[in-house]
């Protein structure tokens, strides 16, 4: 079983890590703890997550909301009822309807099963996400730190992580992630925290965007 964070040990671990970087001592001085984001282990989490691909998350939300007033409850086969044309006004692109779509059937044909995710180590996981067209290395990151809990997941492809790091870390515009998930080492086993507090840091700082 891959270690869980949870409300009890949440802010201890950002403590050590703290301890272990001298910059996430300041950003907790600065700003305090980061909220532990989460969300529960649903089909209509991974909708959401999905239709935050590559959006802002104010017109992911919209959509998540309309789909709500359509079907009052986003399940695989509410959502398998809708047409196309249906989808297109709950603001889900010809893309993200297909992608939900894969989702819903792999639910209902019991190739997905969320439940079962509980129990799984991460590598397992993202194999059997990444296998629905879609779905890809950035959702299941998310899913794994908000929905599971997972204590060592880094987000590098979230451009709001990469761009924290930079800033933190007052490192070149031309860094490559390659070389921040190489200086991320450093924050194991608790990366999903640290990406917690980078987060945390990219909201509330008001210096200037790289």
């Amino acid at each position: 079983m891959p270690q869980q964070f949870t409300k009890a040990t949440y802010n201890a671990i950002c403590d050590k890590l703290a301890q272990m970087d001298a910059d996430f001592a300041n950003v907790i001085q600065l700003y305090g703890y980061p909220p532990m984001w989460t969300r529960p282990n649903t089909f209509e989490t991974l909708v959401h997550i999905i239709l935050e691909q590559q959006v802002s998350l104010a017109s992911a939300l919209s959509a998540l909301n309309k789909l709500r007033e359509r079907v009052q409850e986003i399940t695989p086969g509410r959502i398998l009822l809708l047409t196309d044309a249906e989808m297109r006004e709950c603001y889900c692109s010809r893309q993200k309807t297909a992608y939900i779509r894969y989702l819903a059937e792999a639910i209902i044909s019991g190739q997905i099963d969320l439940e079962a995710f509980q129990q799984m180590e991460d590598a397992d996981i993202r194999a059997q996400l990444t296998a629905l067209k879609g779905i890809g290395n950035w959702t299941v990151d998310v899913y794994l730190m908000f929905v599971l809990q997972h204590t060592d997941v880094l987000p590098i492809g979230d451009l709001a992580i990469v761009n924290a790091i930079k800033r933190l870390k007052s490192l070149p515009k031309e860094t490559l992630k390659e070389e921040l998930v190489l200086l991320a080492e450093q924050w194991k086993p608790y990366r999903t925290i640290a990406s917690m507090l980078l987060w945390h840091y990219y909201l509330s700082d008001r210096k200037p965007k790289m």
